[in-house]
């Protein structure tokens, strides 16, 4: 690591390690407990805690919150996966969870490590339910995340025990395994504790404090962003956690990444959270906006069904593919509707002929998509 990048300002101490080689790695401080935002910053925050509550609101309203929750949900995973390299197209990632897995597309490595980022996020969620922000809670969802996919040899859930870096050219070289514990312990504390700085801005410092620390050997990344979601939505006081950084972090990677290592380097708190308000500003605003066409889109389909005599059944299968996934199968809407396979194919039929649905060429067994559905609520 090149320790000349490393200012006076900086938010750390760079300490000597000798293996694999001898280099410098960087040891954070713990987070400063008491943070004055720059006065440049407040119109930025003020935005930015507006439209989160905007979306908290509109999101209060939903009788089934779902309809926005899971499509967000499922863009995150897809996002956070893309920065580290792993790409999936959501109709991969919905065929893939169609089929639990057994009948994976050919591209069924970097899908399951999609599908383990959803995984991991649901578990977060239902642990949050029975246990605070802890260490527990981030090793139980790192294991998730690498459970059967590439990495997973590399002790999913457990602390790295070996020195490792970041960058093909070791440009960031995180604390040694040996400190590890007491990095950890300060950030323990710190998740939740009781600080008097904007709530919104705490999450954001602890996420970069989460990838200064690196506890793992690999999926920091990923899991850093999960719990970054999680954060915002239990900090921030909001009925669900509607926003997801995943796709602002993704559009920007480079200064993603840049304006973290400038924290480390020089102590640059000020663009690091500038730039974090900013997505904060567009994510929100894009999952009301989400929200609004997929309402739209619900409406008219409904009144398409009703202008062509559809049935109530046909209401209930479109229903569920905004609630729960805009993809179907015969044999299981026969077995969900308690109908005959004849029947279910011709409701699906049906609603093909509506352009409501696609099938899917070469799927077996028989699949469709809702194609609108997944770009509204998924697509870029």
């Amino acid at each position: 690591m090149d320790a000349s990048l490393f200012e006076q300002t900086r938010t750390g101490r760079l300490i000597p390690i000798s293996i694999p080689v001898h280099d410098v790695a960087f040891l954070p401080d713990p987070l400063p407990q008491h943070f004055v935002l720059p006065v440049h910053l407040w119109p930025l925050l003020v935005e930015a805690r507006a439209e989160l509550a905007r979306l908290d609101g509109a999101g209060r309203h939903l009788s089934n919150p779902e309809l926005l929750l899971t499509p967000l949900k499922r863009r995150e995973a897809l996002k956070s996966s893309s920065i580290e390299g792993t790409f999936a197209t959501a109709e991969q990632l919905l065929l893939y969870e169609a089929s639990g897995g057994a009948a994976a597309p050919r591209s069924g490595a970097e899908v399951r490590e999609v599908f383990n980022y959803s995984a991991a996020l649901e578990l977060g969620l239902a642990l949050l339910a029975e246990l605070p922000f802890c260490l527990r809670l981030i090793r139980e969802m790192h294991g998730r995340l690498m459970q059967g996919v590439r990495g997973g040899n590399k002790a999913p859930g457990q602390l790295r025990r070996v020195q490792v870096h970041l960058g093909l050219d070791r440009r960031y070289v995180p604390p040694p395994p040996d400190v590890l514990q007491v990095c950890l312990g300060d950030f323990e504390r710190d998740m939740h504790a009781e600080i008097p700085i904007d709530p919104l801005i705490w999450s954001y410092m602890l996420h970069y404090q989460f990838e200064a620390i690196h506890p793992f050997s690999d999926g920091n990344g990923r899991v850093g962003r999960l719990l970054l979601a999680l954060l915002i939505g239990e900090r921030c006081g909001l009925q669900r956690p509607w926003l997801y950084m995943s796709p602002w972090f993704d559009q920007h990677k480079s200064e993603y990444v840049d304006r973290m290592f400038a924290v480390s380097a020089r102590g640059d708190w000020e663009p690091w959270l500038g730039f974090c308000l900013r997505g904060t500003i567009a994510q929100a605003r894009d999952a009301l906006r989400r929200l609004e066409d997929l309402i739209a889109l619900r409406a008219r389909y409904r009144d398409a069904l009703a202008r062509s005599g559809g049935s109530i059944r046909l209401h209930r299968i479109v229903d569920e593919l905004f609630d729960l996934a805009p993809v179907a199968r015969v044999a299981s809407l026969a077995h969900t509707l308690d109908v005959t396979y004849p029947t279910a194919k011709a409701d699906l039929d049906r609603l093909v002929e509506l352009g409501i649905l696609a099938e899917v060429d070469g799927a077996y067994p028989k699949t469709f998509f809702a194609p609108e559905i997944i770009r509204v609520g998924i697509g870029s």
